[in-house]
């Protein structure tokens, strides 16, 4: 990094020009800095560009990652054809996430499939997706950045799961319908399968944030013996 430019100024650079969430990490490697100078400088210019008058953009943080994005009150007069366009094969696995949500990733992987992890990391590189831990498991949620997309006029994971529902029901479909609409095709088989129950004690607020690069998850647990009996394990 040149010495003419301060930390703050490059990373804002960086996450304009990537036009995608990048991590801590991805950001002090790229500019052979330590995590913590890196991070400290990013919330330095998340209150730098909130205190800016009359600014656009704003720096969010979501599971980790750092993402440049219009506010929320100017988002839906953005026009649709200037909004970033998440990949047709990712819209079934949105919907249903938004749907089930705050969902359990070894849930999706039984409707969906393998494919899950990939289009998981996709999403929440996208800054779409939030991923939290919750016990063994992890928990999928919504972000802001995913009702601004889909016209959503609450940003709380929530109220956005109802209102999801509502759409679904008001065209006379399930869940799983409405993935295969969206996907136009491309979705594959859903398959069933039942929620799973969130532990008592959940709270979306404070649970622990996945961490990039951590993609174990126990899948199957005997709860008399307290073993673990199963995981999966899958690459970045």
């Amino acid at each position: 990094m040149s010495d003419d430019i301060d930390l703050q100024t490059m990373l804002e650079a960086i996450l304009f020009s990537a036009g995608r969430s990048l991590s801590t990490e991805d950001l002090a490697e790229s500019l052979e800095g330590s995590h913590n100078d890196v991070l400290t400088s990013l919330q330095a210019l998340q209150s730098t560009m909130k205190r800016r008058r009359g600014g656009a953009i704003q720096l969010t943080e979501v599971s980790g990652r750092w993402v440049m994005e219009v506010k929320p009150k100017l988002a839906n007069h953005v026009p649709g054809s200037f909004r970033t366009e998440i990949p047709k094969r990712l819209l079934p696995t949105a919907a249903l996430i938004a749907y089930h949500q705050p969902m359990a990733q070894s849930q999706l992987v039984e409707m969906i499939g393998q494919k899950t992890y990939e289009h998981v990391r996709d999403l929440s590189h996208l800054g779409l997706v939030g991923r939290r831990r919750d016990g063994l498991s992890r928990r999928l949620t919504t972000t802001r950045r995913f009702a601004e997309y889909f016209g959503c006029p609450y940003a709380e994971s929530k109220k956005v799961r109802k209102w999801f529902r509502e759409q679904a029901d008001q065209l006379g479909l399930t869940g799983a319908q409405l993935a295969q609409q969206l996907g136009e095709g491309e979705a594959g088989e859903i398959k069933d399968a039942p929620e799973v129950p969130i532990s008592d004690d959940w709270d979306e607020e404070t649970a622990e944030v996945i961490a990039e690069g951590e993609e174990t998850e126990v899948i199957a647990v005997d709860e008399e013996a307290g073993e673990v009996l199963a995981v999966d394990e899958v690459d970045e």
